[in-house]
């Protein structure tokens, strides 16, 4: 069944909460796109079509891409240089894919805080 407020399904919905629920310094966001950012920079999102997408640096990106056999993440036509597609049966693997996530939160807070937008 879809969430009326995202339109992703609630399973793939509860999975991804149950991941950030992994680690405390991580919140959730947006109301409509679930996603999570840290200094201005977006490091996971859970796309309308229920796909985790996950930042990683450059060699973790590479071995992800490699074992899970998957993809860079394609959002809106575009491709996400740095983001990754979880693969569906990785996303209910909590425990195998919440030290990915912990590298990601790493990684952002590596790079320089974008400055705010003024309102």
């Amino acid at each position: 069944m879809k969430s009326p407020k995202t339109g992703i399904h609630e399973d793939k919905l509860k999975l991804y909460e149950k991941l950030l629920a992994t680690n405390p310094l991580i919140e959730q966001k947006g109301a409509a796109m679930p996603y999570t950012s840290h200094n201005g920079h977006m490091f996971t999102f859970l796309s309308p079509e229920g796909i985790l997408a996950l930042r990683l640096p450059e060699k973790e990106r590479t071995d992800f891409i490699k074992k899970y056999k998957t993809r860079l993440m394609e959002a809106h036509g575009v491709i996400m240089k740095e983001h990754v597609a979880v693969p569906e049966n990785l996303l209910e693997k909590t425990k195998e894919l919440a030290p990915y996530l912990d590298i990601s939160l790493e990684y952002i807070k590596t790079l320089k805080p974008k400055p705010a937008k003024k309102k």
